[in-house]
């Protein structure tokens, strides 16, 4: 076998075995690394985010996992005047990256939490409605954090789910509605295929 090709067998094997470990052990995309989050969103873009989460002025929502801001900024823009979005990070650089963008922009209807998915710092029937984009497969124990979404979003609020290939830890369409049944929620609906989706759960 050619050494070309041999390195090139070697390095694709690599690449697999390392999508393998992130499914195996999911974890938040860590701040030195955020180019990840800050890169374009192909597909799950955030006027499709708008069209299925359909924010509206005077509402509070949460979303999981801002990283550095991408949703976060137009969605808190979408729910002016009066409304009010939570955003909740393990990683106290990714909020502290969210608010220097957001007043820059001269947004002020951003609330930070440092905490986990799996529990969250919040009453029960707090939120209008929550998202979370190509993050739910990072968390541990994702039941556990759709059950807390369950609690914490008001009942028949909305909770948006968004997933895009080529993310290691991608979660399908099919296995988000398994997890949400067990959860107490429904799929209301759905925008997208095999390689994207946006999925809007309820109570």
């Amino acid at each position: 076998m050619p050494a070309a090709r041999r390195i090139g067998l070697l390095g694709a094997a690599g690449l697999l075995g390392a999508a393998l470990w992130w499914r195996r052990n999911p974890s938040a995309c860590p701040y030195s690394q955020r180019f990840w989050v800050e890169a374009p969103h192909p597909f799950i873009t955030r006027d499709r985010l708008r069209e299925i989460l359909a924010p509206r002025p005077g509402e509070r929502l949460l979303e999981v996992g801002p990283g550095t801001g991408y949703y976060a900024l137009p969605v808190a823009e979408w729910l002016a005047p009066g409304g009010r979005l939570d955003v909740l990070d393990l990683q106290q650089e990714m909020l502290d990256h969210t608010l220097r963008r957001a007043a820059e922009q001269g947004i002020d209807n951003i609330t930070p939490a440092r905490a986990d998915a799996r529990d969250l710092p919040y009453p029960d029937d707090s939120f209008d409605g929550a998202y979370l984009v190509t993050v739910l497969g990072e968390i541990p124990d994702q039941d556990a954090a759709l059950r807390e979404l369950r609690r914490v979003v008001k009942p028949g609020g909305r909770i948006v789910v968004g997933e895009l290939f080529g993310d290691p830890h991608m979660v399908t369409h099919g296995s988000l509605a398994r997890r949400a049944e067990a959860a107490g929620l429904r799929v209301d609906r759905r925008l997208g295929g095999a390689l994207w989706h946006f999925t809007r759960l309820q109570a």
